[in-house]
């Protein structure tokens, strides 16, 4: 009857199967959505393709034999969305940490010019203060300076820089890090 398209003979098929199919394909999936997703499938081709049909053993078997294989269909599917989404990220995360390289680069480079332009005495306290990481009273004592001439030269380096850069304290506390 459902060879000739008898829709009465269709809707009996799905009452008498699809609860017993439906537990099937959750206890597969472990997702009802998708385990109803997967029993429409059938039903769908079940019906579509009904005059085509030739079924020559157990209804039920049948049945089962072709929600067994659209379960496999979209487990198949779910791993290679989540390798996909999974390969996506990482992608992502490199893409993020080189362009925050690029950024670093550029901050560098607009730091490194604007240290060109301070007179060369204060130029010297900065570096042996920020990269050679010596303290006012090491610097002090290596050129015979005063601590305080020494603190008055960062302090005017450090404005110069903000000055010229427009960068915050942090954004060069961070660069000048990395300037090493």
């Amino acid at each position: 009857m459902l060879n000739q398209g008898n829709r009465e003979a269709f809707r009996l098929i799905y009452e008498r199967y699809s609860e017993k199919l439906a537990g099937f394909a959750a206890a597969k999936l472990y997702d009802a959505d998708d385990a109803e997703d997967v029993l429409h499938d059938v039903f769908a081709r079940l019906w579509s393709e009904r005059e085509q049909l030739q079924i020559t053993g157990n209804l039920q078997s049948y049945l089962f034999s072709a929600i067994r294989y659209r379960i496999v269909d979209k487990i198949r599917r779910n791993v290679t969305r989540q390798e996909y989404a999974g390969l996506l990220l990482k992608l992502e995360q490199r893409y993020a940490a080189a362009d925050e390289q690029l950024r670093v680069r550029e901050v560098q480079e607009v730091i490194a010019a604007s240290l060109k332009s301070l007179p060369d005495k204060t130029r010297q306290i900065y570096h042996l203060s920020r990269q050679e990481h010596l303290s006012v009273a090491e610097i002090a004592k290596s050129m015979n300076l005063s601590e305080q001439t020494i603190k008055n030269q960062l302090t005017m380096a450090l404005k110069h820089l903000k000055q010229s850069t427009g960068y915050t304290g942090v954004v060069l506390l961070v660069a000048c890090a990395w300037l090493r």
